[in-house]
């Protein structure tokens, strides 16, 4: 089956109910996406498909196929971040970091639909964005500069 992933063409041959998350990290070795659950709850494994925010580790690969997808990868690169990856990095967001990635993919989405949210928008939107280390302070800081920059661009 054909995926679009970051901008890029890839064929896969994989079994139509393969959870996109393992096609994305054992497939087609972006290990950015992270493995949490499994069940959706925590927010590690989120992507952007067709520019929404989606657990990747409960969505097909077959639902995936026609879809344009999104990793960390995708979002920038070190030398030319998202705004919500520098707003990350001057906030020191991540303590162990693993669920960043999810977090900021997330935060990104929600920016694409409201560029100046309250902070009961995000812990909202967010909220279903485990972190273990209990960053959520840094986190709501980060979205709120990161909107900010948004908004000045």
């Amino acid at each position: 089956m054909q995926l679009t992933i970051n901008g890029k063409s890839y064929e896969v041959d994989v079994e139509d109910d393969m959870p996109l998350l393992w096609v994305l990290r054992d497939e087609i070795g972006l290990k950015g996406t992270k493995y949490g659950c499994g069940v959706a709850q925590c927010g590690a494994c989120t992507v952007h498909m067709d520019g929404s925010a989606v657990r990747s580790c409960q969505v097909s690969a077959q639902s995936a196929a026609g879809s344009d997808i999104v990793t960390i990868e995708g979002l920038g690169t070190p030398d030319l971040m998202h705004k919500v990856q520098e707003a990350w990095v001057e906030n020191q967001v991540a303590q162990c970091g693993y669920c960043q990635s999810g977090q900021i993919m997330q935060a990104a989405s929600l920016l694409e639909m409201n560029d100046n949210p309250t902070d009961e928008e995000i812990d909202v939107v967010m909220g279903g964005n485990l972190c273990r280390c209990g960053t959520y302070p840094r986190i709501r800081a980060a979205v709120h500069s990161a909107a900010a920059k948004i908004r000045e661009a």
